[in-house]
């Protein structure tokens, strides 16, 4: 599986994110502006010990990021505006789980171009969203869970 997140904000959260794609094999896209340095301590104090290895690739912008995918690609956007949820995302090995950035989320283009593979991870009414590392670990392991990925 790939995660994806566009124009991420905060150190910690890509931190976290990156340990639980080593965690699962995964590899972590970082596409456009980061709102942090890699070099940061953050970045590396919550991925620990093991961002050196994290399969890491960066995109200078969403079009580059498109141009490096394969054929046919798989791509899962995931969204608060979401009309499906993500027990109805058509994951598959190596499918690209995409998420906005935390204050942003995901770009109206976007969520238009791809309105038909965007879901949304269903929380209760008493919450607008969960943390981006957490909405990530969630939909990250329901993919791999589908594809009986998980070791």
């Amino acid at each position: 599986m790939n995660v994806v997140l566009c124009d991420p904000e905060i150190p910690w959260n890509t931190g976290s994110i990156g340990r639980t794609c080593v965690a699962t094999g995964s590899s972590l896209h970082l596409v456009g502006k980061l709102g942090f340095s890699l070099e940061e301590r953050q970045i590396r104090r919550s991925g620990l010990d093991y961002w050196t290895s994290l399969k890491l690739v960066r995109h200078e912008n969403f079009a580059a990021f498109e141009n490096s995918l394969p054929e046919n690609a798989s791509l899962i956007f995931f969204s608060t505006r979401g009309a499906r949820t993500l027990w109805e995302a058509p994951f598959e090995r190596g499918s690209f789980l995409i998420f906005g950035s935390e204050s942003r989320g995901l770009p109206d283009a976007l969520l238009k171009r791809y309105e038909d593979r965007v879901y949304r991870i269903p929380i209760s009414g008493a919450v607008r969203s969960l943390n981006l590392s957490t909405a990530a670990a969630v939909a990250l392991y329901e993919g791999l869970r589908r594809n009986k990925a998980v070791t």
